[in-house]
């Protein structure tokens, strides 16, 4: 029996230990095999044409302005306007003293009836003359002192009558008038105040408030390239261009650049573009500070790549990793133009169909085999 007893511990005893190493086979296995790809975020990149566009900051300028002065000297009597108000051309503002011009415009009606007498009597003795000169009464000494008389009575009337005029447009200009239609500011005198005509210090300020100019300015290096086309950009592009305000907010209305000062400024090397908006609101308001998003030409043929896909290398040239047709990780060098809100304007490097990674590449590198996840519009 022990014999028996022996001989069975023998065998399970083998038994076990033969079994000990087909137990574990499958773990060992799965420590040796591969690991199963990366799942990475992919976004399908396509070609097309894109407006480049250069932001400007600018000021706003009033597209008229006229400042009230007086053109006659007096007092201020009353002021005929609400400061803030709209004017238009032509309405009364202020009022100065008339009296002294309503007696000029007196003496001036005076001066011309008493030439226009002088004048009639000089009419009669020429015309009295005359018939004497048919009948060889009167010399013609009498004759010539008779038309000369009568000429210089009619010029002293043209004289007269100019004065009356003059007196007139004075007293008309006691009464001062708005030159431009638009928004006026605030009084700068007071009733009761002296004023003299020309006087360097205005009354009041009008300003024209729609349309609206603004003046950005750009570097005249910038300018010279685009002129010889060293861009690489077609000249076709949209000339509308956008407003951005102080808050950040973009402005509901475009512009279009009117005109370009033919002058490089010596000191900033930059040339002020003036461009023009409609401002039906008066929303916009002289002095106000922009930024415009002026069109410099259109890049065809390019890639809009996402920000958050793009890096770059030690020598700060930018790269993006790339997810080939076999789901292998490439490592493409960019040429990049601009950048356009989120993304980048690429030119070379990336082509259509291209698969580039924008998440998940932290843990990859180039050759890597990956699992390209599309992600989706709605998160773009």
């Amino acid at each position: 029996m022990r014999h028996v007893r022996s001989a069975l511990l023998t065998c399970l005893l083998a038994a076990g230990i033969a079994a000990a190493p087909v137990a574990g086979a499958p773990a060992l296995a799965q420590q040796q095999g591969q690991r199963p790809p990366t799942a990475v975020t992919v976004v399908t990149l396509h070609e097309q044409n894109v407006t480049i566009t250069a932001t400007l900051p600018g000021r706003i300028v009033a597209s008229g302005v006229a400042e009230v002065r007086p053109q006659v000297n007096g007092i201020i009597t009353e002021r005929l306007f609400q400061e803030g108000s709209r004017v238009e051309a032509g309405d009364a503002l202020f009022r100065i003293d008339p009296a002294s011009y309503e007696a000029q415009v007196a003496a001036a009606e005076a001066a011309v009836a008493q030439a226009q007498v002088a004048l009639d009597s000089a009419n009669r003795e020429a015309d009295r003359v005359d018939a004497l000169r048919t009948r060889s009464v009167v010399s013609e000494q009498s004759v010539d002192e008779a038309i000369s008389t009568r000429d210089a009575a009619k010029a002293s009337l043209q004289v007269a009558k100019a004065q009356l005029l003059a007196a007139n447009i004075d007293l008309e200009r006691t009464t001062i008038r708005a030159q431009l239609s638009g928004r006026i500011g605030r009084t700068l005198t007071t009733q009761g105040s002296l004023v003299t005509a020309g006087q360097a210090s205005p009354l009041a300020v009008i300003r024209k408030l729609d349309p609206v100019y603004v003046d950005v300015t750009q570097s005249a290096a910038d300018i010279i390239r685009w002129k010889r086309g060293e861009t690489g950009l077609d000249d076709s592009a949209d000339t509308t261009v956008k407003l951005t305000l102080a808050d950040r907010q973009g402005y509901e209305h475009t512009g279009e650049l009117t005109a370009a000062e033919p002058h490089v400024d010596e000191q900033t090397g930059v040339v002020l573009l003036r461009l023009q908006f409609p401002n039906p609101e008066e929303l916009l308001l002289p002095g106000m500070y922009v930024q415009v998003e002026l069109p410099q030409g259109i890049a065809k043929d390019v890639v809009l790549a996402p920000q958050e896909g793009v890096s770059r290398d030690r020598r700060g040239n930018p790269t993006a990793l790339v997810v080939n047709s076999d789901n292998v990780v490439e490592q493409r060098r960019l040429t990049v133009l601009s950048d356009r809100g989120s993304d980048w304007i690429v030119t070379d490097g990336l082509k259509e169909g291209d698969r580039l990674i924008v998440a998940g590449f932290q843990k990859i590198a180039a050759g890597a085999t990956v699992d390209p996840q599309e992600r989706q519009a709605a998160q773009n």
